[in-house]
């Protein structure tokens, strides 16, 4: 190889780096919501030609906060609320479609509540998109601003159109990577709850049994009682101090912890009895309501200790899944042999998910398949 193709390759291999790396960066931008959507207000100025650019959250059905801007002079539309119908922003909200105006202060088509901040700014013309998610619900609002009176044309219009589908893009993928790291501190947050309580937690417990059989074997001596009995204390309040901390762990989003849950269940099922135990989601579950979650979980971790107790199983599989009839259900099956005098679902603790169930129009069985193991399954409507 000639060093002239050499150094071709060279420049090829560079160049398809610096290509990557400008896709990562791009990804990594998307990935966060706070960059996408100050990327969204400075592609408004260099994709319309505007003065300025600000892109305001949408957060709640009623009412929008402009956070993002990009060419603005003054801070007096830095977090302003904007209800619904009021302004250009408020109008574009209440109609979802585009609201443009030759200049802002003038214009009869918008009301005037915030003329005074307008005026402070130095905007005239001004042009707003809503940025509209698959499902047809506003997520933020787009801003295009000059300053002096000045139309945006059909072209303008369909830019701003062509930035808000960019920008709900970049928010979709932003929530789904805030979810799926809330979801990964929740696993973390799990295991370390599981952790502590199995060491620590057994650690103390061990302690405070040893210190109570001590302190009885020399009630003949006061002065090593009373040392004992501070000792006693001092462990009882180590115990409650690390009970309290692991509730304070345990608190995450009932909804969104659902999935994390369930795998840590299993998880920890396969670390505690060397059985190996499979999570499987079976496509996207829409968040339920925390009792929903709470029941579904128990079914879980019953259906575990059923089987640790009684399956003496090869493999276990759990899964979580949604209905074609709108429901979700969650299934643990195992291949383990079993009790075959045992009538299946007979246990309290079954009997018991089954009839908070069905107060909640669903239902749970466990039923021995023909080859052998036991599956139980409980379905719960939406």
């Amino acid at each position: 190889m000639t060093v002239e193709r050499a150094a071709d390759r060279v420049a090829e291999r560079l160049t398809a780096l610096d290509e990557l790396l400008r896709e990562r960066d791009g990804l990594l931008t998307v990935m966060d919501r706070v960059v996408a959507m100050h990327g969204t207000a400075r592609l408004i100025r260099t994709m319309v030609g505007a003065d300025s650019g600000f892109v305001a959250d949408v957060e709640t059905p009623d009412r929008a906060v402009v956070r993002w801007m990009s060419g603005t002079r003054t801070d007096q539309l830095q977090n302003l609320v904007v209800p619904i119908g009021q302004g250009i922003g408020g109008r574009a909200l209440a109609l979802g479609t585009a609201v443009r105006v030759t200049d802002y202060v003038s214009s009869p088509a918008i009301t005037h509540h915030f003329d005074a901040q307008v005026r402070h700014e130095g905007i005239g013309g001004m042009l707003t998109v809503p940025i509209i998610d698959r499902e047809g619900q506003t997520l933020a609002i787009a801003y295009a601003a000059m300053r002096k009176s000045a139309t945006f044309g059909d072209f303008a219009v369909d830019r701003m159109h062509e930035i808000a589908g960019q920008a709900a893009t970049a928010l979709r993928i932003a929530d789904a990577t805030e979810a799926r790291e809330a979801d990964a501190v929740a696993a973390e947050r799990q295991r370390m709850q599981s952790a502590l309580h199995d060491s620590v937690g057994a650690m103390l417990f061990l302690i405070g049994v040893q210190v109570r059989d001590l302190h009885r074997s020399i009630e003949d001596n006061p002065a090593m009682a009373d040392r004992l009995r501070k000792l006693e204390c001092d462990v009882s309040a180590a115990s409650n101090a690390l009970r309290e901390s692991l509730l304070v762990m345990a608190e995450t989003t009932p909804e969104r912890a659902l999935p994390v849950e369930i795998a840590e269940y299993a998880r920890s099922f396969e670390a505690r009895t060397g059985v190996p135990a499979r999570f499987v989601q079976l496509g996207n579950v829409a968040p339920l309501d925390a009792e929903r979650t709470t029941l579904l979980v128990a079914v879980v971790r019953e259906g575990l200790l059923n089987v640790e107790k009684h399956a003496n199983p090869q493999s276990v599989i759990v899964s979580l899944g949604s209905c074609e009839d709108g429901g979700v259900h969650v299934v643990v099956a195992d291949d383990g042999t079993g009790d075959a005098t045992t009538t299946p679902g007979s246990g309290l603790g079954i009997r018991t998910l089954a009839e908070r169930a069905v107060r909640l129009g669903g239902h749970v069985s466990l039923v021995r398949d023909d080859d052998g193991g036991c599956t139980l399954r409980g379905w719960l409507p939406r």
